[in-house]
């Protein structure tokens, strides 16, 4: 399945040198732009199109690249350690990312990032492989409840469109 990776253009960014060049390892298959902060990444965002990136959360401001990403119609991962817990799991799926990926699943990217971009091309929801597959990860490190008091967290969100799609993936799921 990871065939489909074969000469895409990745942008990945991250204010961590080692975990860009793990994962242009990992991606040797791939055509890479590596980013290192914000202003790189919002650079090669104005200049190029990719088939996908993987934006770190903290350091880079990895939300605001999301929304340039999600405006340019690039598929977007969000890869993270710090940035791990249902909060920000829920943030980056309704501010569009495809999907949420902890750094320590990182081996993993290739596959993760595969399904992203054959459910793009398929037009199939997006949300679904990945999270079959991470479903467990989550529980381990947000605890058995965490999907109960995520469901608390999301009748106090903010923007109500997006709570009633994130409530929609959770329980499409088996997360609700």
């Amino acid at each position: 399945m990871t065939d489909i990776l074969i000469g895409k253009q990745i942008l990945m960014v991250d204010d961590e040198p080692d975990v860009l060049e793990m994962l242009g390892e990992l991606l040797s298959q791939c055509i890479i732009d590596s980013a290192e902060s914000f202003e790189t990444a919002q650079q090669y965002l104005s200049e190029k199109t990719y088939d996908a990136a993987i934006l770190d959360i903290m350091g880079v401001n990895g939300y605001q690249l999301l929304e340039l990403c999600k405006k340019k119609g690039i598929p977007a991962v969000m890869l993270t350690a710090h940035a791990l817990s249902p909060a920000h799991l829920v943030t980056s799926v309704t501010k569009g990312a495809d999907a949420y990926i902890p750094k320590d699943e990182m081996i993993h990217i290739d596959s993760y990032l595969a399904d992203v971009i054959a459910s793009r091309a398929e037009h199939a929801p997006k949300e679904i492989n990945w999270w079959k597959r991470l479903g467990p990860v989550f529980d381990k490190k947000f605890g058995p409840d965490w999907k109960k008091k995520n469901r608390e967290y999301l009748k106090e969100f903010n923007f109500a469109q997006h709570r009633d799609e994130m409530e929609d993936i959770l329980y499409r799921v088996g997360a609700l």
